[in-house]
């Protein structure tokens, strides 16, 4: 819900919110042809068309051809028609701009979408077929399908159909379960969302409603609250009201930008003035709000009354509006609902969730195909050595059954019962405390990263600011030395109570003449840093049963216990927060005054005459004061240091000591104040006036004039705030480096403050350049910059989200390929929405796997589009934490998170998926050669329970226990991260080790089947029973030969496995003779063949490791 701020008060404030959409707005030469960088700026003004370039879209169509199309390009095609017919049954109807009367919902001219938040991704109709088409559009699942339902054609039937269908059936149960509990998990978190009460101002007074049923135009209350969203996080409110009498409040938009500095919101001036909250309903007054967009940071609106003569018109701007997902930080406020449900910026910018899968599941996918196209071919050869005879065709269709297993349905089942233990191991790790893992389907996707995408407030940041370095030039104090402030600042405050003014000061003060100095530097420094800001202090009152504070302002207890500070920037906060500390307290604040308490009680009271709030442009903020007891006018400012050194007057040691503070991670502030004249002001206050009413270059005229003034300031003190890190986070973010892993920063923050978190956090190291890629507004400009950031090397890269902007629009490729090389990039000014696109660029532009990390609302669109989503808990709240696929309590447990778990995960599901295909390609070997041998006839080699026992009691637990092995020790991970390099090029999972596997099958497939075939005497029952029994002990025997590090349940499912397989044998008569398999002969027989399909390759393991270690075991030894 987004709202109006209509009035405000210390306990109500009413307000209005719209969302702008800025990405709509095309550039009128977007649709240009791309132009080469490297051109000369002559070639671009002049537009040579000797480089004969082609748009993107044109060259990504000249290689398609019938290549192109079997090789994948149907299931684009396909894509983009059922993309179409989607398209044109969710057809979205046109947003518009909306007039809205106020508290008159009836009156609204259209009909505005539902106030619900709905997550679920099914409903009753859609779940079994949306389920169904989710596991049958994977190749495995439906290449069974077919499998099984063509054992109800008799003459295709090859054995039980218990034997295809109970593990397909199985397998579908199973995640028909799990996504039914997700479903009624989702459907339960929607309710309790939507069953939320909120207060409803009406004419019979407030009332309670649910967050659904809010409409556009009603009149809604939001109370203070420290964790819940202001109003349901789709709803958007105008401010109107507020009972403050300077109408204003402070909100927090952590959930919605990841800050969490608080902003200053304003309420319409015409229904602040009015008497009582009741007379808002006695007005006639709308609100006109462009249509809904995705802007957070801009609105433009007007409200009018018109029951006055004339009528009343007030402009709207994003200071007079209140988002939904923010958190009003003290007082109530009233505001009029302007956009509901999806219409709201809130969710406008967040991505609905994708199902992921895994890259280890694609390339499983890829290998069960090739697995079909050779099991087609083997069954074609089959039928050809024939010659074709009879019913071929039929023949052909039993042959692919019959050799079916060549791709084992259980692979699906072992490698999510390994994903699911996989996570458990996660979750009961005691290193990595309170790590949640919600998403169980994709716990390789760890061991696979390449780029990283970190948000920084609450993730990298604790966002709490400590004022740690005071330097005057000739003297520094630092956090232990700060007792030495305050008593300058006591002493100097007695000599003020005992002297006539403030100008006597120092003058009668007595002591050495150094002393006096450094006194009267130190008593300017803090006075000037304790009124430059725009810090209100906030103090709890009671609130009575009908809203009204029980005791009046002038009463309100202003100690120190009961005083929190509001500010837009944390920055400022502790700058108040440490001239407290030292005895120079900011006691009380309204628009056009404040107040100082002095270390003795004494409070002093300004009147402030002008603001000039701080911008991302200008670099620096000031303030004019007069201090009523002398009527002294000073004009004060402080900045970021390229901003003030050429302010200041002259000095020598400004430039050297910024350089020190930034080395030490500490965000630096350069302080400077002014004495102006009664008439130097009157004379800057009309020229400021005047400029301020033109309509042409206002803001051009405005700062000239504001420019006069910054001539010759007097410096007083440079000052250093630490932004304190997470734990760890330097170690851990050099440990990823290490492992190969790019780290990307998209924060919603500003540029500065980006870029100093990015030095002190290690993630741009000391001696690395950075470039800060200038603002650029049109194509000409993005080509100049991309042309300059071309010829920069190894540097790290800042940019500001409109510049990305413009650089994706016009050189989306060369841009991302630029900065791809870069070993660090910094952006800054992101919108939720425009972090995704990031990572989705990434996604499609290096075909790599990226995660994202963070740990406000603002980051859920980012983590939701990553392969692999981690969010973070942190006081920016949990939604986050729901919406990725884990969960941690630090940063710095992704370190563990990857090198450990996201190893043995990937490596563990490639050993797992490999083995299990090993054993349907080994028991399709021995079916062949079984088949060639007798005349290429279509008979089952092995039937009903052999065939079921063989891929589950006889097999499934010394395989299974492969989720179990690991190559390298956690410990020897972390110490060399630079291991993990070798899993993202992915080659324990390839072509090349799924040959190996192929080769090792036919081999001992072949020679189980012609041992027994040889050695067997007189009975066909005996080589069924000497080749099944030498095939499971080669399949256990093989099990111990994959295995790197033994677990002691490793050793029992070999063990329980063995014994319920001769355990079975006393059943088994129905397959085995039983007096055959008791007697010597048996026994030597199987022995022998066992030992000639295993011994070789026990051989031919030693000398590998003998002579081509692989690089882990150099360093375990």
């Amino acid at each position: 819900m987004s709202f109006v701020l209509l009035s405000t008060s210390k306990h109500h404030l009413t307000l209005l919110v719209l969302c702008p959409d800025r990405f709509s707005i095309e550039d009128e030469s977007s649709n240009l042809d791309e132009m080469p960088l490297m051109m000369s700026e002559e070639g671009f003004e002049n537009d040579e068309s000797d480089y004969q370039t082609l748009p993107r879209a044109r060259v990504g169509q000249r290689n398609r051809g019938l290549g192109w199309f079997l090789l994948g390009g149907w299931k684009v095609l396909c894509g983009s028609c059922c993309d179409c017919l989607l398209h044109i049954c969710r057809r979205k109807k046109e947003l518009k701009a909306r007039t809205v009367w106020l508290g008159c919902p009836e009156k609204c001219e259209e009909k505005y979408p539902k106030n619900a938040i709905k997550n679920q991704k099914y409903n009753i109709f859609t779940f079994v077929p949306g389920v169904l088409y989710q596991q049958f559009k994977f190749f495995l699942n439906l290449y069974f399908l077919v499998v099984a339902c063509s054992q109800f054609v008799p003459s295709l039937k090859i054995g039980y159909l218990y034997t295809y269908w109970a593990p397909l059936g199985f397998v579908l149960a199973v995640t028909m379960v799990r996504e039914a509990v997700d479903e009624v998990r989702r459907c339960q978190r929607d309710q309790d969302m939507n069953s939320q009460l909120y207060s409803k101002l009406t004419m019979r007074g407030k009332i309670q409603v649910k967050s659904s049923d809010i409409q556009v135009g009603d009149l809604i209350i939001v109370e203070k609250s420290s964790e819940e969203p202001v109003t349901d996080p789709t709803v958007l409110i105008p401010f109107l009201f507020c009972f403050f009498s300077p109408g204003t409040c402070f909100i927090r938009t952590d959930q919605l930008d990841g800050e969490t500095d608080w902003k200053l919101r304003v309420a319409v001036g015409c229904t602040q003035r009015l008497p009582a909250v009741g007379d808002l309903f006695s007005i006639s007054a709308y609100v006109y709000a462009q249509k809904p967009q995705l802007d957070i940071h801009s609105f433009e609106g007007n409200f009018t009354r018109e029951d006055t003569d004339p009528p009343i018109h007030e402009s709207l701007s994003i200071e007079n509006t209140l988002w939904a997902s923010t958190v009003v930080a003290s007082g109530t406020v009233i505001g009029v609902v302007i956009y509901t449900g999806k219409e709201t910026r809130s969710v406008l910018n967040t991505s609905y969730a994708k199902n992921k899968v895994g890259l280890l599941d694609l390339e499983l996918n890829r290998l069960t195909k090739a697995l079909f196209l050779a099991q087609v071919v083997l069954a074609v050869v089959m039928v050809a050595l024939q010659g074709f005879v009879g019913p071929w065709f039929r023949n052909l269709f039993r042959f692919i059954v019959l050799f079916s297993y060549i791709i084992p349905i259980s692979l699906r089942v072992n490698l999510d019962m390994g994903k699911s233990a996989y996570g458990w191991m996660i979750t009961k790790d005691e290193n990595i405390p309170g790590t949640v893992v919600r998403t169980s389907t994709i716990p390789e996707e760890l061991g696979r990263l390449v780029y990283l995408l970190t948000d920084k407030t609450g993730t990298l940041t604790q966002n709490e600011m400590i004022f740690k370095r005071l330097h005057l030039g000739t003297v520094s104090y630092g956090t232990d030395t700060m007792d030495e402030i305050q008593n300058h600042i006591v002493q100097s405050y007695a000599q003020v109570s005992l002297s006539c003014g403030c100008a006597k000061l120092m003058g009668d003060a007595s002591g050495p003449k150094v002393r006096k100095s450094v006194s009267s530097r130190i008593h300017e420094a803090v006075k000037a840093i304790a009124l430059c800001h725009n810090v209100t202090p906030v103090y709890e009152s009671h609130v009575g049963v009908n809203g009204e504070t029980e005791s009046a302002e002038a009463d309100q207890d202003f100690s120190d216990d009961n005083r929190t500070y509001q500010a837009s920037s944390p920055d400022e906060v502790a700058l108040v927060r440490w001239t407290e500390s030292v005895g120079l307290t900011l006691v009380n604040r309204d628009l056009t005054s404040l107040q100082l308490k002095t270390p003795s009680g004494q409070i002093l009271s300004f009147y402030i005459l002008q603001i000039f709030p701080f911008t991302s442009e200008s670099k620096r903020m000031g303030i004019i004061v007069r201090e009523e007891s002398t009527g002294d006018i000073t004009f004060y400012m402080k900045g970021a240091d390229v901003a003030m050194a050429s302010i200041v007057q002259y000095n020598d040691w400004l430039e050297e000591e910024c350089g020190n503070m930034a080395r030490e991670g500490l965000r630096t502030l350069v302080v400077a104040k002014k004495s102006l004249s009664e008439e130097q002001y009157q004379d800057f206050e009309s020229r400021y006036n005047h400029a301020k009413l033109s309509i042409h270059d206002r803001t051009l005229k405005v700062a000239a004039v504001v420019e006069s003034l910054e001539r010759e300031m007097e410096l007083l003190c440079l000052t250093g705030v630490e932004d304190q890190l997470q734990a760890d986070v330097r170690p851990t973010l050099e440990l990823l480096r290490n492992a190969g892993i790019k780290i990307w920063m998209l924060t919603g923050d500003k540029l500065e403050t980006a870029t100093c978190i990015a030095k002190s956090s290690h993630l741009v190291s000391r001696n690395q350049d950075i470039h800060v890629f200038r603002p650029v507004s049109n194509r000409g400009e993005a080509h100049l910059e991309l042309n300059a950031f071309r010829r920069k090397h190894d540097c790290a890269l800042v940019i500001s989200g409109d510049s990305l902007e413009v650089c994706l629009r016009y050189y989306e490729h060369e841009f991302v390929e630029l900065a791809c090389q870069c070993p660090a990039v910094v952006c800054c000014r992101c919108s939720p929405t425009q972090k995704a696109q990031i990572v989705r660029l990434l996604q499609q532009h290096t075909a790599n796997r990226t995660c994202a990390i963070g740990d406000g609302g603002n980051d859920v669109s980012m983590i939701q589009a990553a392969d692999c989503g981690i969010g973070i808990e942190g006081k920016e709240g949990k939604q986050a934490s729901l919406a990725a696929d884990f969960s941690i309590t630090q940063f710095k447990h992704i370190g563990r998170l990857l090198m450990v778990h996201g190893r043995n995960s990937y490596k563990r599901s490639a050993a797992l998926g490999q083995f299990v295909m090993h054993r349907g390609m080994i028991i399709s070997t021995m079916q062949a050669v079984f088949s060639s041998v007798f005349y290429f006839a279509s008979v089952p080699l092995y039937q009903g329970f052999l065939m079921v026992g063989y891929a589950t009691i006889y097999t499934m637990f010394p395989v299974f226990s492969l989720v179990l092995d690991q190559d390298v020790k956690p410990e020897m991970a972390l110490l060399y991260p630079e291991l993990y390099k070798d899993l993202t090029k992915g080659r324990s999972l390839s072509f090349k080790t799924f040959l190996i596997w192929v080769l090792i099958s036919v081999y001992q497939g072949g020679i189980l089947m012609y041992g027994a075939l040889v050695l067997f005497e007189s009975e066909f029952v005996h080589v069924v029973a000497i080749s099944f029994t030498a095939l499971i002990l080669t399949e256990l025997l093989m099990v111990a030969l994959t295995i790197r590090t033994w677990h002691w349940l490793m050793v029992v499912a070999e063990f329980f496995s063995l014994g319920c397989y001769l355990a079975s044998l006393a059943f088994l008569n129905e397959y085995f003779d039983l007096s055959f398999i008791t007697t010597w002969p048996f026994l030597w027989k199987v022995s022998a063949i066992t030992l000639v399909s295993c011994l070789p390759l026990y051989i031919i393991k030693y000398l590998k490791r003998k002579f081509s270690p692989p690089s882990y075991s150099k360093l375990s030894s």
